[in-house]
């Protein structure tokens, strides 16, 4: 059996986020700080990375007064308290096939979260690609949600929100296990 290690480059990582409501969305980026990735015989069975939520950018709103609004919205309370929680986790559980199960941190919050990825290994580098659909409720962001406030007509925004994640790794260690 060999195990090989990976290491998450985050310069050449991204997570490009969706969120929703009633009139539109908004879209932007979100950085990956570091973390790793296990295989075992050439499938993915462990890993996690952190998410650097003080990095969150706004790219529709182009505005630079309203784009420093929203970001600072974002960033505060009502959203992702980046100053008190300056990152956010992602552990794996399992994987079975395409399929993984992890551990989404947010605010200090765990909750599980499944998703399908895409995972390819050429000369050393790993890449991986998935969508992952999180319910901000369950990591107290309630700001504007249907589920907390009542009438919100046009200005409701929806609960769940889109991050699609690509990563690439560099293998930095293998191990042959007998």
């Amino acid at each position: 059996m060999k195990n090989q290690k990976f290491e998450v480059l985050n310069a050449q990582s991204s997570i490009q986020w969706v969120g929703k409501k009633v009139t539109g969305a908004h879209d932007g980026t979100i950085g990956i700080k570091g973390g790793e990735l296990i295989l075992s015989d050439g499938e993915l069975i462990d890993g996690n990375f952190t998410i650097d939520t003080t990095s969150i950018v706004i790219l529709d709103v182009t505005d630079p007064t309203t784009n420093a609004q929203f970001a600072g919205h974002l960033a505060s309370d009502d959203f992702f308290s980046s100053q008190k929680f300056p990152e956010a986790t992602l552990k794996i559980i399992s994987v079975s096939g395409k399929h993984i199960e992890a551990n989404l941190t947010i605010k200090g919050i765990t909750h599980p979260i499944g998703f399908d990825a895409d995972i390819s290994l050429k000369e050393g580098v790993l890449t991986a690609t998935g969508k992952l659909m999180v319910d901000r409720t369950k990591y107290e962001m309630r700001f504007r949600s249907g589920n907390f406030f009542k009438d919100l007509g046009d200005t409701l925004i929806y609960n769940d929100f889109e991050l699609n994640v690509s990563v690439t790794a560099k293998e930095v260690s293998e191990t042959i296990l007998a």
